[in-house]
């Protein structure tokens, strides 16, 4: 059945709290929605290296491909409508993830999952079914809306349905489907470039209904969070559904805690402007730092376009596709450590490690590649080869551990809950923009930069280690509601805006009496 503990607030009080079945079910369901963002990620990289897909929508760079030697290794793919299939999905979403702070807040956490839902199985329809490029970017928009509205929702009501003391290992199933389906991808692309007759790309592309689906099933059949429930005025139904998931009927200290929050919510009319107050800035500077970091570690480059990546390595098709697998495996790998020790180890003992490994294989695949792979020969020997795959799955291992699941994480549970929809766009907005410019840009720097580019993401890793090591607290184990008091007013740098703004409060209060 379900394990008992007890959540300790900041000011000693204890929330009773079982891990019960409804929340464990409630959160697998909701995380669905990583599933078919990691499958959205994975699968564009595949079919951009097969040659029915190549042939049919960008016809440029497959003729381009069939003569060897005629260009740089680094240069076979650098086609701007190309990039802009992958990037066109996280334009969308950047878009689309501020009309999800409003439903988010004014409709609930449910249901903008159910619309993103909807989004993803209309965008697949339309993908699968392609006949041009101008049909096919459509479905892309479309899937855009869908992450925006699904990356909007899903991370809060993983923080707000889990106990404190579990609710990083919960909010990571969320970042686990993410790899789970960047794997699923792979391995369809490495069984759909085999069909024959030239409609492989289709079958890939037209999956992602299967994800989509359960996204949609699952936001119809979970409850909203009672948080969520709460801030719309539902008191009774927020104090049914939190005893629910909590298991215990003594819930009323939380459900105190969760009135309040709300009270102070209901009295902030513009949240994106109240995020901009000096007491919010420690929270809004760390979510998009974090989420900047987060894509220029490199690993959006590599889940988008590795099989794109190891042709130009000199691997053959099947090779290529079949070594995105292993890195795609590798990263499901550091997800499962990520939730066995997100609520153990911390999250900055893990951020600071995963910087460290991360930076090395940087550093190391920039070596092999500056000495041994020529710009016009596929001269990379065996040994070499497998090195660098060696490399690379060391670098989306203690990615997947660290960078990946973490900034999600932390951003969904520092802000305060009148700023937390808020808060939460700006998360998916800044992650989307950054996605959208990797994916738009990388294939370009990569024909210009070369073998530097690993170089160049590794001067952000290393700039991001000392930003966690310095200015990013703990907050493992800390009651979502009391972020404020025991993380920020005790932090050695961040304190001075909280305890600045709440001297201005009390200065203006003694004004008006």
């Amino acid at each position: 059945m379900a394990g008992g503990f007890g959540v300790t607030s900041a000011g000693g009080e204890e929330f009773e709290a079982k891990i019960t079945h409804i929340v464990i079910i409630s959160c697998i369901l909701a995380a669905s929605g990583g599933l078919m963002f990691g499958y959205d990620i994975g699968i564009s990289g595949g079919v951009t290296s097969m040659p029915d897909f190549l042939k049919k929508f960008f016809p440029l760079v497959y003729k381009r491909q069939q003569i060897p030697g005629l260009e740089s290794n680094y240069c076979k793919y650098d086609n701007q409508y190309l990039q802009l299939f992958t990037s066109s999905l996280y334009l969308a979403a950047l878009t689309a993830s501020f009309f999800a702070s409003y439903t988010t807040r004014k409709l609930g956490r449910k249901m903008t999952m159910l619309v993103a839902g909807i989004f993803f199985c209309v965008g697949t329809i339309l993908n699968a079914a392609a006949q041009n490029l101008a049909m096919l970017i459509i479905g892309r928009l479309l899937l855009g809306c869908g992450v925006g509205f699904g990356n909007q929702a899903v991370p809060l009501f993983l923080s707000e349905v889990a106990p404190s003391r579990i609710r990083g290992a919960l909010n990571i199933l969320f970042q686990l489907n993410v790899t789970i389906g960047l794997l699923l991808a792979n391995v369809i692309n490495y069984g759909s470039s085999k069909v024959t007759g030239g409609w492989g790309w289709r079958l890939s592309l037209g999956l992602a209904g299967v994800p989509s689906v359960l996204l949609t099933i699952g936001a119809l059949i979970v409850v909203d969070t009672p948080n969520s429930l709460i801030e719309r005025g539902k008191l009774e139904e927020g104090k049914a559904v939190l005893k629910r998931i909590r298991g215990v009927d003594n819930v009323d200290p939380e459900f105190l805690e969760l009135l309040e929050a709300s009270r102070i919510a209901r009295e902030v009319k513009h949240p994106f402007r109240n995020l901009l107050k000096r007491k919010n800035r420690p929270q809004l500077i760390i979510t998009v730092f974090l989420q900047f970091f987060q894509q220029f570690t490199g690993i959006n480059a590599i889940n988008f376009y590795a099989p794109v990546l190891f042709q130009t390595l000199g691997f053959k098709n099947d090779a290529s596709l079949y070594s995105a697998v292993i890195t795609g495996s590798c990263m499901v790998v550091g997800a499962i450590i990520s939730i066995y020790l997100a609520d153990r180890a911390g999250r900055r003992v893990l951020m600071l490690e995963g910087a460290i490994q991360m930076l090395v294989s940087h550093v190391g695949v920039t070596i092999i590649l500056g000495l041994k792979l020529k710009e016009t020969t596929s001269s990379l020997d065996r040994g070499m080869a497998i090195l660098v795959v060696v490399l690379v799955c060391s670098f989306v291992g203690s990615f997947g551990w660290s960078w990946g699941p973490l900034a999600w994480l932390i951003a969904s549970e520092i802000f305060p809950l009148e700023t937390r929809s808020a808060g939460q766009s700006v998360t998916v907005g800044v992650n989307m923009f950054f996605t959208f410019v990797i994916a738009q840009a990388f294939l370009s720097m990569l024909c210009h930069l070369k073998f530097g580019i690993f170089l160049f993401f590794g001067v952000f890793v290393f700039i991001m280690f000392l930003f966690v090591l310095f200015l990013l607290p703990e907050t493992k184990g800390v009651p979502i509601e009391e972020m404020t008091d025991v993380i920020w007013r005790q932090h050695w740098f961040w304190k001075r805006y909280i305890e600045d703004d709440s001297e201005d409060d009390a200065k203006r209060e003694q004004g008006y009496a």
